[in-house]
């Protein structure tokens, strides 16, 4: 049996649950949890927001543990070894994405936390392309939120080939921006970052950026009018969109990984005249996930989190709805 917490209707209260999980798969890997992380899409989901919970509910998907069982295909990973495990827990492994190394775009993806149970629990199962092995160096205690919100924003890195030499923005600094600060500087590029709180500025550059602008302001948003090949989104909120294409310079690209709630905006004639573009993207893969572990331990990347007991998972989840997490939260066996 799995001990785990769940939930048995939106917005309730996570509960002692057990579940028995079945005889482990050929190609399954089951992970004894050590660590999880709290994000805001286990919220979305305990919530119902997006109307595919299914109750009971067992959230968490930034999973640190090590691995208690091994189906007997399972290749490249041993029991004992520490791993971790983020949104997605298998991939078809034969259609055109999967083949190409695109798992993470692949149609019959199953998420960590969508129609089976994740891991607030002692252990969790996945399928063994998904569940990464950790390096040495990083504190395993930190690294939850990395197989989530860390990908989240090095992915785009990756995919849209972001050079040292480029001028980046990020908007929000909170559990995914002050990732990307942290991930952008490391990769040498000069950044900027947009926040609503000019409080933050301090924190935003000891995090990396060079530059600060209070988002609030239309003059400072004006003052960088063409001046950025790339601006990364990592807010859940509807903003001035055009203002941020403006902020592009020739070429320059504007890209979402927070859910903004309403449909994007913008005018289409600085679009076209500085050919600029709007985009988005998921989590990486497991590829790009391990790429980013290593750039995490070679420039000692840890998320800045905050530890709660298993035992007080609700107060955790009350802090995420209610209060202001700095940044992430992470659960503790």
């Amino acid at each position: 049996m799995i001990r785990a917490y769940a939930a048995r209707e939106a917005k309730g209260q996570l509960e002692p649950f057990e579940y028995d999980p079945g005889v482990l798969d050929r190609e399954e890997v089951e992970i004894a949890v050590e660590f999880c992380g709290i994000c805001h899409s286990d919220l979305s989901m305990l919530d119902n927001e997006w109307g595919m919970t299914q109750y009971p509910f067992v959230p968490g998907h930034e999973v640190v543990g090590t691995i208690a069982a091994v189906g007997e295909g399972v290749q490249n990973l041993k029991v004992g070894q520490r791993v971790g495990l983020g949104w997605f827990s298998r991939s078809c492994t034969s259609c055109e994405w999967c083949m190409s190394g695109n798992h993470n775009l692949c149609l019959s993806n199953e998420s960590t936390i969508v129609g089976r149970h994740g891991g607030f629990a002692d252990k969790v199962r996945a399928h063994q392309e998904w569940v990464i092995p950790l390096p040495e160096g990083l504190d395993p205690a930190k690294l939850g939120p990395l197989f989530c919100g860390g990908i989240t924003v090095f992915n785009p890195i990756v995919q849209l080939d972001i050079q040292p030499t480029d001028r980046v923005g990020v908007i929000g600094i909170g559990g995914l921006g002050h990732m990307a600060l942290n991930f952008l500087s490391a990769w040498g590029c000069d950044v900027t970052a947009f926040s609503s709180s000019p409080d933050k500025e301090a924190e935003a550059k000891e995090l990396g950026a060079n530059h600060f602008v209070n988002s609030r302001d239309p003059e400072a948003l004006a003052a960088v009018e063409n001046s950025l090949d790339f601006i990364l989104s990592t807010v859940s909120a509807d903003l001035d969109w055009g203002a941020y294409i403006a902020a592009l310079r020739p070429k320059g690209r504007l890209h979402l990984v927070g859910v903004a709630p309403n449909p994007i905006s913008s005018p289409v004639f600085p679009l076209i005249l500085g050919q600029k573009s709007i985009s988005a993207s998921p989590l990486g893969s497991p590829a790009t996930t391990q790429k980013m572990l290593e750039f995490s331990t070679r420039h000692n990347i840890e998320p800045i989190t905050e530890t709660f007991p298993f035992e007080e998972v609700n107060a955790a989840i009350e802090k995420l709805r209610n209060g202001k997490p700095r940044y992430r939260l992470v659960l503790k066996h």
